[in-house]
């Protein structure tokens, strides 16, 4: 019988290789992901201080639906013109470990949008 591992341990192992290289400073943030079945969020972290900087969800802004494409459109804007907002022009992308398709695409291609280089 093969054992498999549930899907979150493997998000988090992939999760923990990815930081030991992409890490966020002051001039540079680090824009992380994570999604649950029916929320998305997204922050800017400052690693070297261990700040959240600015955050955003779909549970902040009550989207009816936050766990589908468009609501992570509406997080993907609402963090990039809090970023600007802050002074805060380019970050790290730093998907959390889950595949850059969907809900954590739009999410960044929004965020790219409304201003964020990354």
């Amino acid at each position: 019988m093969i054992k498999k591992e549930a899907n979150n341990v493997a998000r988090l192992r992939r999760h923990a290789r990815v930081r030991k290289s992409v890490s966020g400073t002051k001039e540079c943030p680090r824009l992380n992901v994570f999604r649950s079945n029916s929320h998305i969020f997204a922050q800017v972290i400052d690693d070297e201080n261990g700040n959240t900087l600015v955050s955003s969800s779909s549970v902040e802004l009550k989207i009816k639906n936050g766990g589908n494409v468009e609501g992570a459109k509406t997080v993907g804007a609402d963090i990039a013109k809090k970023a600007i907002k802050a002074g805060i022009k380019r970050v790290v992308f730093d998907r959390g470990g889950y595949q850059y398709h969907g809900r954590v695409q739009a999410l960044a291609e929004a965020a790219r949008e409304n201003g964020l280089e990354f």
